[in-house]
């Protein structure tokens, strides 16, 4: 019988080469805190329990993963990786697996880690890496026979052991019964003082243990991030895999490199993706939909067949059909959509419903509005929703011409059918089938001389 697993992550690093108030594991990765990534991963996992490790900023980092169900722990005195297990052994029973992952490290692929634990074999396991140029890291030591014999760190290193290429990840499983007896042993006789986590291979190589090697096949997903230059280069390879899955999904991205994905994403058939696009949270977008370049959607569902043009801004947006939007359109949360429904350049639109072949095609506001079908909202037409203290409901019914350069002051409701002239301020309802037109009447002063500014002698 399989022994459970617990999972232990390590975050009480502070960062400082960072340079932020922030602690380390709460900086974005793809518009997510980097610890919420490792979260999910370890859920895939199915462990029995996941205990994160915290200590600098530990109350903003709980409050980030809230309702997670994780084991917080507490690291008080940060004195190495070993030190941080040592917190957190007492809370794993001898008869489970640990495995340890870093708080700092959020792009480890799941396949990976399942590899890893689906062996029961070995007391003790360690993901490692082969680099060109290993510095920083600790590198695995083989003995005569090939077999782990233990992990030099770094700072610690010969010269003849820097020309190692198999380095340690940091990633660990371990047999709970063997590692509470292995962090027993352990001194902080080194340069930092510290409880080095490596130093149990050494233990357990001296015990004739077996150590079970996995080597990851994409160095790349094991990055971590210390600095800011380290987490641009996280960016840029989450980007990458983001976008590798979008076109394993069939959609046409234009250049994997110049999109975001910050979030899920799914899709139908023959969707296509511009440059510089910026997906976030949640998007759903179906057959035939289309996203020109520089366009930000965040938590939309657009229907099939839905066009977004240029350099749009779209959250929140429901789209019940093919609609054309854009570009330059600005579409807050609470905008749903209509079939053959038109937003056009410089159209801002919250909490707006506006039904079958509607349209806004310029400089408009439509904020707190139900809009009927087949309606057309003329260019400068405002929807005065807040009179300062509450917002009202602007009512535009089917069939409704406004005229450019409106303000429709709400509460308001416009009939079936009516039609609304240009440069019109409403303030009361509008009858259906009728011309509401109100503005003063044109005057012409004949011989008027408009005033001159002196020129100096």
């Amino acid at each position: 019988m399989s022994k459970a697993l617990h999972i232990v992550i390590l975050a009480a690093g502070e960062g400082t080469r960072m340079k932020s108030s922030l602690p380390k594991v709460l900086q974005t990765l793809g518009g997510r805190p980097m610890i919420l990534h490792l979260l999910e991963t370890a859920a895939a996992l199915d462990p029995e329990q996941v205990h994160v490790v915290i200590g600098s900023g530990a109350d903003r980092v709980m409050e980030a993963c809230e309702g997670h169900g994780v084991n917080w722990v507490l690291q008080a005195e940060r004195r190495g990786t070993g030190h941080a297990v040592m917190q957190v052994i007492p809370d794993i029973p001898d008869t489970a697996r640990v495995l340890v992952l870093l708080g700092d490290h959020p792009l480890i692929p799941v396949s990976v880690l399942a590899e890893m634990t689906g062996q029961d074999t070995a007391p003790l396991s360690v993901l490692t890496m082969e680099l060109d140029k290993p510095r920083g890291y600790g590198r695995i030591e083989r003995d005569r026979t090939g077999r782990i014999s233990g992990v030099v760190e770094d700072r610690d290193a010969t010269p003849a052991q820097w020309m190692i290429r198999e380095v340690n990840t940091g990633i660990i499983l371990a047999d709970a019964a063997h590692l509470r007896r292995w962090l027993g042993m352990m001194g902080c006789d080194n340069s930092k003082n510290e409880y080095y986590l490596t130093d149990i291979f050494a233990f357990a190589h001296s015990e004739k243990q077996e150590i079970h090697g996995v080597l990851a096949p994409d160095p790349r997903d094991l990055q971590g991030a210390n600095d800011r230059r380290q987490l641009a280069s996280l960016e840029r390879r989450f980007r990458h895999l983001a976008a590798r899955r979008l076109m394993d999904q069939g959609v046409h991205v234009i250049d994997p490199e110049r999109v975001d994905i910050r979030g899920p994403v799914t899709t139908g058939r023959d969707v296509f993706v511009d440059i510089n696009v910026v997906l976030e949270g949640k998007n759903q977008l179906g057959d035939g939909v289309s996203i020109g370049p520089g366009a930000v959607l965040k938590d939309c569902a657009l229907a099939a067949g839905t066009r977004v043009h240029p350099h749009c801004v779209l959250e929140g947006v429901r789209t019940s059909g093919p609609c054309d939007i854009g570009p330059f359109a600005r579409l807050r949360p609470g905008t749903v959509l209509a079939a053959g429904t038109r937003i056009g350049n410089f159209v801002e639109t919250k909490n707006a419903c506006l039904g079958e072949g509607s349209k806004a095609s310029h400089l408009s506001y439509i904020g707190d509005t139900d809009v009927g079908a087949g309606v057309n909202i003329g260019a400068g037409t405002i929807t005065c929703n807040y009179d300062g203290a509450i917002t009202h409901q602007t009512v535009i019914e089917d069939d409704v011409f406004i005229g450019s350069d409106t303000q429709l002051v709400a509460p308001v409701i416009v009939g079936n059918g009516a039609t609304v002239g240009a440069g019109s301020t409403i303030t009361r309802d509008v009858p259906a089938d009728a011309l509401a037109v109100s503005r003063a009447r044109q005057t012409s002063i004949k011989g008027w001389k408009r005033p001159r500014k002196k020129r100096p002698e």
